[in-house]
């Protein structure tokens, strides 16, 4: 791999940036996902059956256009900083640095907010487990926030402390994932205690009464749970500096993670398996903690790279990567310290966790979207001679790309439930615009400084 890292060295040196990080993954490092399906009440009470199986399969085809777009502009410039620099390449240059800025903080909210939600997502396996040996026991808020405290700390320990052995984890986590999944199917196939219904109903059945949406819109806005399993796609690029072959393995992990992508709620396996002991085992927390850790190593390289090109506050100290550990431990320290503060949230609304879902998927879709579109708008220049080439399919994959991100932000931003009351409505769009300000208000202060 030493002829490999060095090229890859060099051409990283080309777009401008030093080789700091250990170049220690390969593709099946970067490439399985581990997806919980955490709002899956988002998709039950938009449909059931209908929207969770024929959505996931309609999602995964428009996601596909996305992949490949991405694919290709990460071919040409792969670099941790993703999304945000691909736009300042690809952009005009009277608008590079406005267009980049907005989408590194479009990027910052999205992997801060999925990196949340994951972690709060697996602190809520924990407690719904609990729940099947205590059913008069409802956790209080503070209590789900400690264990997501613990969940978090597990995480971070993993990722600061045992950096080194990150990609056999990686190893691992895949083969637990396809494990937990051959578990699931078999074992809820062969129990089915509570009884079985048809292949028609399973595959056919929609009722989306509880919405209080007309159903082909329900439809829709209950896509949120499938969607939120494949927005994460794009923050592979953020390890692309400690990938071996950045310009040729990133862009298969981003289309092939498309192809492979469960949080059901602990109550169902036991009405499946039919015992205390088969509902708590099926609630795979494995899958949850693995995906916590990819997840918060994830977002911490796309904090140290925002850092790096001085687009946050107090930039050397966010873009130092710590001699001992070998990772950007203050970009570390900084990305876990802000899902901290956002989890207090729940303390106040339990629809925080929505919320967080929801800004995830907007952000970081329209991140995405962003050089895709200026790509699109500039006749594909900046892509020329690609590793990845997407030929004369290349215009029609970015123009699909952007118009489903377009509407996935417009229904995405809708509760799930009609009316909405303060549990169910949607916040998503108060934490994105909380966000906004600040980064409009950092973009006045220092944006002189963004590089």
């Amino acid at each position: 791999m030493a002829e490999t890292d060095v090229v890859a060295s060099e051409g990283l040196q080309k777009l401008g940036y030093k080789q700091e990080m250990t170049r220690s993954r390969g593709l099946f490092h970067i490439l399985f996902t581990y997806g919980l399906a955490a709002p899956i009440a988002t998709s039950l009470i938009g449909g059931g059956p209908v929207t969770m199986i024929w959505g996931l399969i309609l999602v995964a085809l428009l996601t596909l256009p996305l992949a490949l777009s991405l694919a290709e502009i990460c071919s040409q410039y792969p670099t941790s900083a993703g999304a945000y620099y691909w736009t300042y390449r690809l952009a005009p240059q009277r608008y590079k640095v406005i267009l980049s800025w907005v989408n590194g903080w479009l990027t910052m909210v999205g992997v801060w907010t999925i990196s949340l939600s994951v972690t709060f997502g697996t602190a809520q396996l924990v407690v719904s487990g609990a729940g099947i040996y205590h059913p008069d026991w409802v956790a209080e808020p503070w209590q789900t926030y400690v264990i997501f405290l613990g969940v978090t700390a597990v995480a971070s320990f993993v990722c600061i402390f045992f950096n080194n052995i990150l990609p056999m984890l990686d190893i691992i986590c895949a083969c637990w994932t396809a494990l937990g999944t051959v578990v699931i199917l078999v074992c809820l196939s062969a129990k089915a205690a509570s009884g079985r219904h048809t292949a028609a109903y399973a595959l056919g059945h929609f009722d989306a009464s509880s919405s209080g949406w007309t159903p082909g819109w329900a439809f829709f806005v209950g896509l949120l749970a499938v969607s939120y399993t494949f927005s994460a796609i794009g923050m592979v690029a953020s390890m692309a500096e400690e990938v071996h072959n950045p310009a040729v393995d990133l862009p298969r992990a981003i289309v092939w993670s498309t192809m492979s992508s469960g949080q059901p709620i602990g109550v169902m396996f036991e009405l499946i398996m039919g015992t205390k002991g088969g509902g708590f085992g099926m609630v795979i927390f494995g899958i949850g903690m693995f995906c916590a850790i990819s997840i918060c190593c994830a977002a911490s390289r796309a904090t140290w790279a925002f850092s790096r090109d001085n687009a946050l506050p107090f930039p050397r100290v966010f873009a130092k990567v710590n001699a001992h550990t070998g990772v950007p431990l203050n970009a570390f320290l900084l990305s876990t310290a802000v899902q901290l503060l956002l989890g207090l949230l729940y303390l106040g609304s339990s629809a925080a966790f929505n919320a967080f879902v929801g800004v995830a998927v907007i952000c970081l879709g329209t991140s995405y979207a962003l050089p895709v579109a200026v790509l699109l708008a500039r006749g594909r220049r900046g892509v020329e001679g690609a590793p990845f080439p997407l030929g004369r399919w290349g215009g029609l994959c970015n123009a699909m790309a952007v118009l489903w991100i377009v509407f996935a932000i417009v229904i995405f931003s809708m509760p799930a439930v009609v009316p909405p009351t303060t549990t169910s409505m949607n916040y998503a769009s108060v934490v994105f615009v909380g966000f906004a300000t600040i980064s409009a208000v950092w973009y006045l202060l220092s944006a002189f400084g963004f590089s």
